[in-house]
C-alpha cells in the first residue's frame, strides 16, 4: 500500500512519513537557496555604486554581472564530482564555506579585477547550492510530497532576494562603501547554513548506491518507519541494478538521453524566457523611464515581495495543480505580458511597474519553482548526479548569455529587446505542450520508467 498524505504524516499501511522532520531538513538544505538568491539579487542594488567605483562600462557591467554564472558553471562541476565520491552532504557544507569567503572577498575589493573573481568565486558556491540543495530534497523526500518540498529551495532562493533587495535599499544613503556592506553581510547566512548542515543526515539514495545499506536503512526509518525503509531501499536497488561507474557517456546513452535533452531544454529556456534581466537590472531599465535613484531601488523590493508570494503560490499548486499546466502558464503568460511591456516603455507610462511586477508573478508561480522540481525528478537514479550537473551547466551557461548581452541589447534596441523574450517563451510553450510530462504523485523509481524504457523511446 503506497502512503496518503494525512495532516501532518502521510500514512500508509504500517509507514508513517515524519513530515516535520521532512520538512526541516529540506529547510536545512535549502538555506543554499537562500544564499544563491542573496548573491543573485544583490548585484542589482550594488550596481549603480560598482559603475562609480570602477568605472564600467556596459561590456563590464554585463561581465561582472554574469561572471556570477562562470563561477556557477565550475560550481555544479565541482558539486557533481564532490557528490557522487563524498556525499551530498559534503558538498552542500564546501559550498556554505565557499559562500562565506567570497561574500568577504567582494566586500574588501580593491580593484574591479578582484570583485569580479571574488563574484566569479560566489559563483562557485551558488553553482554547488543550485544542484545539490533541489537533488539532496528530492532524494530524501516521499513522492506525495516531492514537488513542495523541493519547491522549498525556491521558496528560500526568492526569500533571500526580497531580503537583500531590503538590504539594499536600506544602504542606499550610506555613502560610497554602500556596496561593500551589501556583500559582506551575506557571511551571516553562509555561517548559519554550514551550522545547519551538520546536521543533516546522508541522502539515503547516494547511501545505497554507496553500499551502506544500513546507514541508508536508518536514515529512511527515520522518516518512515521500517516498511517505508524497506520499499524505498527495495526500488533503489532495483534501478541500479547492473549499475557500475558512471561515465560522462552513459548520458548519451539511449535509454537515458531523452530525459538528458529534456532537462536541458527546460533548464536553458528558464534563463532566456528573459525575466532575469529584471531581477539583475531592474534600475536600469526603471531608469530608462525616468526613475529616480530611490525609485529604482524601491522597485527592487517591491519585485522582491511579487516573487515571494507567487513562489507561496506555486507551492500550494505544483503537488495539486502539476507540474506541466503551471510550466504552460509561466511560458504563455510571460510571452504575453512582454509584449505589453513593449508597449508600455515605449510610451513611458507608469504602468511598466506594474507589467514588470506581473511577469515576476507569473514566472515565480511557474517557471521559477518547476523547472527545477522537474530537473531534480526526471533523471534516472544511476545517472541522476551526472545528468543534474549537466542540466545546471546549461542553466548557467543560458544565464550568463542573458545577462552579458542585455546591457549591449537594450543600448541598442531599448525595450524592443523584450520582443525577443516574447518570441523564446511563445516556442518555449509549444515545447512544452509537445515535449513534456506530467511527474506528480510518482516516485523517482516510477518516473524512471516513465521517461524512457531500454529502447530509448518515452512511454506514453
Amino acid at each position: 500500500m503506497k502512503p496518503t498524505i494525512s495532516n501532518n504524516n502521510i500514512t500508509g499501511g504500517e509507514s508513517r512519513v515524519d513530515t516535520v522532520y521532512i520538512l526541516g531538513i529540506s529547510f536545512i538544505s535549502a538555506l543554499g537557496g537562500y544564499l544563491f538568491g542573496f548573491d543573485f539579487a544583490v548585484i542589482s542594488g550594488a550596481l549603480p555604486f560598482l559603475q562609480k567605483q570602477f568605472m564600467l562600462d556596459a561590456y563590464w557591467e554585463g561581465f561582472a554581472t554574469g561572471s556570477l554564472a562562470l563561477g556557477a558553471i565550475a560550481g555544479c562541476l565541482i558539486a557533481g564530482t564532490v557528490s557522487d565520491k563524498w556525499g551530498r552532504r559534503p558538498g552542500l557544507l564546501l559550498a556554505a564555506a565557499v559562500f562565506a569567503i567570497s561574500s568577504l572577498g567582494m566586500a574588501i575589493s580593491p580593484t574591479r579585477d578582484f570583485f569580479i573573481a571574488s563574484r566569479f568565486s560566489a559563483g562557485i558556491g551558488v553553482g554547488m547550492a543550485s544542484m545539490l540543495s533541489p537533488m539532496y530534497i528530492a532524494e530524501i523526500s516521499p513522492a506525495q510530497l516531492r514537488g513542495r518540498m523541493v519547491a522549498i529551495n525556491q521558496l528560500t532562493i526568492v526569500i533571500g532576494i526580497l531580503v537583500t533587495n531590503l538590504v539594499n535599499y536600506s544602504l542606499r544613503n550610506e555613502g560610497e562603501a554602500a556596496w561593500r556592506w551589501m556583500f559582506g553581510l551575506g557571511v551571516i547566512p553562509s555561517v548559519l547554513f554550514f551550522i545547519g548542515t551538520l546536521w543533516l543526515p546522508e541522502s539515503p539514495r547516494w547511501l545505497v548506491k554507496a553500499g551502506r545499506m544500513k546507514d541508508a536503512g536508518k536514515v529512511l526509518s527515520r522518516i518512515g518507519g521500517d516498511q517505508f525503509a524497506s520499499s524505498v531501499i527495495a526500488d533503489i536497488r532495483e534501478s541500479l541494478k547492473g549499475v557500475t561507474r558512471v561515465k560522462i557517456t552513459s548520458v548519451f546513452s539511449p535509454a537515458v538521453f531523452p530525459a538528458v535533452l529534456l532537462g536541458i531544454s527546460l533548464a536553458v529556456f528558464q534563463q532566456l524566457c528573459g525575466i532575469n534581466v529584471v531581477f539583475n537590472y531592474a534600475p536600469k531599465i526603471f531608469e530608462s523611464i525616468g526613475a529616480s535613484p530611490d525609485d529604482q531601488l524601491l522597485q527592487t523590493v517591491f519585485i522582491g515581495g511579487v516573487n515571494l508570494f507567487f513562489t507561496l503560490m506555486a507551492m500550494l499548486l505544483v503537488d495539486k495543480l502539476g507540474r506541466k499546466p503551471l510550466m504552460l502558464i509561466g511560458a504563455g503568460g510571460l510571452a504575453v505580458t512582454y509584449i505589453v511591456v513593449v508597449q508600455l516603455l515605449g510610451s513611458g507610462s507608469s504602468l511598466v511597474a506594474w507589467s514588470l511586477l506581473t511577469a515576476i508573478g507569473v514566472y515565480a508561480m511557474s517557471l521559477a519553482p518547476v523547472t527545477w522540481v522537474l530537473i531534480a525528478e526526471i533523471f534516472p537514479n544511476k545517472i541522476r548526479s551526472m545528468a543534474t550537473t549537466i542540466a545546471i551547466v546549461s542553466l548557467w551557461t543560458a544565464y550568463f548569455i542573458l545577462v552579458f548581452s542585455f546591457p549591449a541589447l537594450f543600448g541598442k534596441l531599448k525595450d524592443y529587446t523584450f520582443y525577443i523574450y516574447a518570441t523564446i517563451c511563445a516556442v518555449g510553450f509549444f515545447f512544452i505542450w509537445f515535449k513534456v510530462k506530467e511527474t506528480k504523485g510518482r516516485s523517482l523509481e516510477e518516473l524512471e520508467k516513465l521517461i524512457g524504457d531500454k529502447s530509448g523511446h518515452q512511454r506514453k
